[in-house]
C-alpha cells in the first residue's frame, strides 16, 4: 500500500486565515507542505486539478476584495476558462486557504470541517 501523500496548503503567509490554518495543522500534527502562490508561480495544471475535483465555482473567490474591485465587464460571463485565466493572473481570486489532502480539496478554514476530513 502506498504511503499517504503529504497535504499541500496553498495561500500566502500574510493572510490571517492561512496563518490560522497553519497553526491548526501544526497543533494537530498534520504533515503538510506550504505553497505560497505569491512567491511561487502556480502551475496551470494544479488549477485544472482543483477545478476538476472541487468545481471552479468553489475555488473562484467572488467575495474577495480583488473580485469586487474588478470592472463589471470582468465580473460577468465567467466560465471555467476565464476563471482559470483570472486566477493565474491574480491569485487573490482563489478561495483561501486551500488544502489539498490528496483525497479532497478543503476550501476556507473551518476547524470542525478540517478535523472531520483529516480525522483529528
Amino acid at each position: 500500500m502506498a504511503a499517504a501523500r503529504t497535504a499541500i496548503l496553498y495561500g500566502f503567509k500574510s493572510c490571517d486565515m492561512v496563518r490560522k490554518a497553519m497553526k491548526w495543522l501544526d497543533e494537530h500534527q498534520v504533515a503538510y507542505e506550504f505553497v505560497d502562490y505569491r512567491r511561487e508561480t502556480l502551475d496551470p495544471k494544479v488549477v485544472d486539478d482543483w477545478f476538476a475535483r472541487a468545481g471552479w465555482e468553489n475555488v473562484f473567490n467572488r467575495n474577495s476584495t480583488t473580485f469586487k474591485e474588478l470592472p463589471e465587464s470582468e465580473k460577468t460571463g465567467i466560465t471555467p476558462t476565464k476563471a482559470k485565466r483570472m486566477i493565474l493572473a491574480e491569485t487573490n481570486l482563489i478561495k483561501r486557504p486551500l488544502l489539498d489532502t490528496g483525497s479532497e480539496i478543503l476550501l476556507g478554514f473551518k476547524a470542525d470541517t478540517w478535523s472531520k476530513a483529516l480525522g483529528k
